[in-house]
């Protein structure tokens, strides 16, 4: 999971996993969410290009994934006596957003989606990656290794499903726009414990 396999520009502040572990229960609400928030993401792009079948037959396991990564985040707060919580403001995926290019075909703002969602969960594999590696908490770290994995593959989805539906030289080169541009974000944002990204 280094960088020539998920391509992220920017490695996050090793002291990320020391801060997150002593806010373990904003870190696990933050984390539901970011799950809750996957599945719907991937429920908005199958209803918003139905039409597209390989986009459609990928897409929906990834959704019973993702919310199924929800529930189990859930039990993790469970275990440890935590509410839930209310959802907090995602300043990173608000900025990413804003990276979206307007206007274009149909495929263009199609490969936009695509291209941001791989980026979320290649950044949220990295984080995973930390915890598990990091993290005192053994059981976390244990479940962190399976979500890992299976970020990983949701990343190598969205990647391969915008090079289906364009020209793959213009996608990678878009998608090298995308990492410098999320490393500056990344460098923008304050350092902190109670979020995921």
């Amino acid at each position: 999971m280094e960088k020539h396999v998920l391509g992220l520009e920017l490695p996050t502040d090793p002291r990320w996993v020391d801060i997150a572990q002593k806010n373990i229960g904003d870190i696990l609400t933050d984390h539901a969410y970011c799950e809750q928030k996957a599945a719907t993401s991937c429920i908005s792009l199958i209803v918003q290009f139905h039409d597209k079948q390989k986009l459609v037959d990928v897409l929906t396991p990834v959704v019973s994934e993702e919310w199924d990564h929800f529930g189990r985040v859930v039990n993790e707060l469970k275990k440890r006596n935590l509410p839930l919580g209310a959802q907090r403001r995602d300043e990173y995926v608000e900025q990413l957003v804003k990276l979206q290019k307007k206007g274009g075909s149909r495929d263009q703002q199609l490969v936009e989606k695509l291209l941001m969602n791989a980026l979320i969960e290649a950044r949220s594999c990295e984080r995973f990656r930390l915890l598990w590696k990091d993290i005192a908490d053994k059981s976390l770290s244990e479940f962190y290794y399976e979500l890992m994995v299976s970020e990983a593959g949701h990343y190598k989805n969205f990647l391969s499903l915008a090079k289906e539906y364009a020209d793959p030289q213009r996608v990678q080169e878009r998608w090298h726009e995308w990492l410098v541009q999320e490393s500056e974000i990344l460098k923008s944002l304050r350092l902190r414990g109670d979020r995921m990204h």
